[in-house]
């Protein structure tokens, strides 16, 4: 079975009941996060969570199929989530699929891979597999879900906050479930007792707005406004920013731009595109000139280069966390000394 973002919920209920494995990749990561979650809620009996590394699984690819056929400590079920970088669960996936007795559900999270990966390819055309890919989503789709967060917490929003938290959370679904969280524990709302919120609660609990985050160094680099990066990143450093958090951001961005990129085509004006887009709210109005001044620098070849270039100092930072902050700013300084060259 295959699926995206827009079909993932219609088949979610079936997969859960017919699939043993399931195989959530793509750009956007919260969304796989809130994928595999959903799957979850649906197992008839989920049981005990036991939690795997794709550096575990690569060095011993035997132990996935050894876990998914084993009880759980107290003989009791169990599901286990797997978290990988492309594909280096492939070899320990195609010993599972060649096991006889059948394995509890398995669950992949695959950063930096997509439905061509090879692990993609074991999976995708057998009845007991899903394979599903989420692409990031624009910011009137995360206000919807910020809203339906919100209902089920007890909060009562209006749009104009609903969009605000999803702009602060750099449209990342699992960072504007906290706040909401965080929002509905400061008022002590809930279903029976709903509350509404407001700004000021909004900013008694924390919430960061957009230009109090990532978004100024972000649009520096991609910017190519190099003599602003050197303030940034000292920023970055006093804040204590998290470097995979802030990288994401950078992912969740190039992959914004190659969605826009294929709609411009290679004459399109972008100008009028991002009035057409911010007009439907898929982007925030806010965000349309530094938008412009990235799609000017960052267009075919060099954008699938920045893309790979993201992708594998992901792979690298969770690879020696000791050090993530200093090659995040070595690699973002080269990247604005590369946007400022394509002026």
């Amino acid at each position: 079975m295959k699926a995206s973002q827009k079909d993932f919920i219609g088949i979610a209920p079936r997969a859960a009941k017919a699939a043993r494995v399931f195989f959530f990749c793509g750009p956007d990561e919260a969304g796989a996060h809130d994928a595999a979650n959903r799957i979850i809620s649906l197992l008839d009996d989920a049981g005990e969570r036991l939690d795997l590394s794709g550096g575990e699984i690569k060095r011993d690819p035997v132990r996935l199929g050894d876990e998914a056929r084993s009880t759980s400590l107290f003989g009791d079920s169990r599901h286990i989530v797997l978290r990988v970088q492309g594909d280096e669960a492939a070899e320990a996936v195609e010993i599972l699929l060649a096991g006889e007795a059948e394995p509890c559900p398995v669950l992949i999270l695959a950063a930096g891979a997509t439905d061509k990966s090879r692990t993609a390819k074991l999976l995708a055309d057998r009845p007991d597999a899903l394979v599903a890919m989420f692409y990031p989503p624009d910011l009137r789709s995360v206000s919807s879900m910020v809203r339906d967060f919100a209902d089920a917490s007890g909060l009562r929003i209006g749009g104009d906050m609903a969009d605000r938290i999803a702009r602060a959370s750099g449209l990342d679904t699992r960072l504007a479930r906290s706040e909401v969280t965080k929002l509905a524990l400061y008022l002590d709302a809930s279903p029976e007792a709903p509350r509404s919120a407001d700004a000021a609660a909004l900013d008694a609990v924390g919430a960061k707005t957009e230009d109090d985050g990532f978004n100024p160094l972000l649009n520096a680099v991609l910017g190519g406004e190099a003599a602003k990066v050197p303030h940034e990143l000292r920023r970055m450093r006093e804040l204590g920013m998290n470097p995979v958090g802030l990288l994401l951001a950078f992912e969740r961005r190039a992959a914004q731009l190659v969605q826009l990129a294929g709609k411009l085509g290679p004459r399109g004006d972008v100008a009028s595109l991002l009035k057409a887009e911010s007009a439907a709210r898929r982007i925030f109005w806010k965000d349309e000139r530094d938008l412009a001044a990235q799609l000017k620098r960052w267009r075919g070849r060099r954008l699938e280069r920045l893309v790979e270039r993201l992708a594998a100092l992901h792979r690298a930072l969770l690879a020696n966390s000791q050090s993530a902050e200093l090659l995040l700013a070595q690699s973002l300084a080269e990247i604005a000394r590369a946007a400022a060259a394509a002026r």
